[in-house]
């Protein structure tokens, strides 16, 4: 059974750590602080596996109490209490963010980022209880099995529902109507819980590898839409990164070959190029703060100096003027 364990705690976590990285990497031109997000990985695999635990056995009692049978109080359980229960803990993680470190969520994409990760440490634990549950029934082939369809099939699962949360609450962060900002993250919860809730139903469903590979297919579908959604957003960000620094490049803070890397969706080279000559750490801040630079002052114009816009893009065009000549 230790090996079992330790097998489980491997597939569950490598993967969810490569998946973690994947979504960090696609966040192109201002990356996330690497401990706010290792906080909400941890939370999701923490924090929100436990509360989702205690909650989640409490609300299936009283289906069955009410019910009476226990085949559609599980249904009721995977269908109902599940998506609503599961959405709310990892929720609360971009919540948190959302309210105690506002100035880090600048963007629809952070709030994908926030979500994803969340969602991506809640499957990691549930993944280990998932393997040892199918190991003790099945052995080696049961536990075998389902990792090939949790990490396989349906890894993107818990990562896509919960930037459904994110999203919400990025639009609420960068509009300024009243209405939108209250009703933004109610949808994107409310999105989250509609897709867990069709993943799980879904499964309810079938009956051979046929409505499997139904399901299988109409949910990759929509990951690729959404990955679509993804790549769009860089695509935005990048515009508004040419925006707003095509000034700074004027004003002579950076130079024109820094302004095309700034904009650039791969600066590895350059990063890459800069481990040489030692200055790969000045290289990779230089351009963080490129695009924390072209945000704020996006968001100086949207709306106007909340949170000390103006001092903080005084702030950051100074490191810039410090780190530049240092810098590829």
């Amino acid at each position: 059974m230790f090996l079992a364990f330790i097998v489980a705690l491997l597939m569950a976590f490598v993967p969810a750590f490569l998946f973690s990285w994947f979504i960090y990497w696609l966040d192109r031109y201002e990356k996330e602080p690497k401990l706010l997000l290792f906080g909400a990985f941890f939370w999701g695999s923490f924090v929100s596996i436990i509360g989702a635990l205690i909650v989640s056995l409490i609300f299936n009692a009283g289906f069955f109490i009410i019910i009476q049978e226990e085949t559609l109080a599980e249904i009721a359980g995977g269908s109902i209490t599940a998506p609503i229960v599961e959405e709310f803990w990892k929720g609360l993680a971009v919540l948190m963010i959302f309210l105690l470190f506002r100035r880090e969520f600048d963007s629809i994409l952070d709030g994908i980022v926030y979500g994803a990760i969340v969602g991506l440490g809640f499957a990691a634990t549930e993944n280990v209880l998932y393997f040892l549950g199918q190991y003790s029934e099945g052995g080696w082939e049961g536990m075998l099995t389902n990792i090939l369809i949790r990490v396989g099939l349906f890894a993107w699962v818990h990562p896509f529902c919960t930037a459904f949360t994110g999203i919400g609450f990025a639009v609420s962060r960068i509009n300024r109507n009243p209405l939108i900002k209250f009703l933004a993250p109610i949808v994107g919860y409310g999105l989250a819980i509609f897709a867990h809730s069709f993943h799980n139903t879904s499964l309810v469903f079938v009956t051979g590898l046929g409505s499997l590979g139904l399901i299988i297919l109409a949910e990759w579908f929509g990951w690729l839409m959404f990955f679509g959604f993804i790549v769009w957003m860089i695509s935005h960000e990048q515009g508004l990164l040419k925006t707003h620094l095509k000034e700074e490049q004027a004003n002579g803070l950076i130079t024109q070959g820094q302004y095309k890397t700034a904009v650039s969706f791969f600066q590895f080279g350059t990063r890459l190029a800069s481990l040489g000559d030692g200055t790969y750490r000045s290289t990779s801040r230089f351009y963080q703060v490129c695009g924390e630079l072209a945000h704020k002052k996006e968001q100086l114009a949207k709306h106007g100096d909340e949170g000390g816009n103006a001092s903080i893009i005084a702030s950051l065009r100074m490191e810039l003027a410090l780190l530049s000549p240092k810098s590829k």
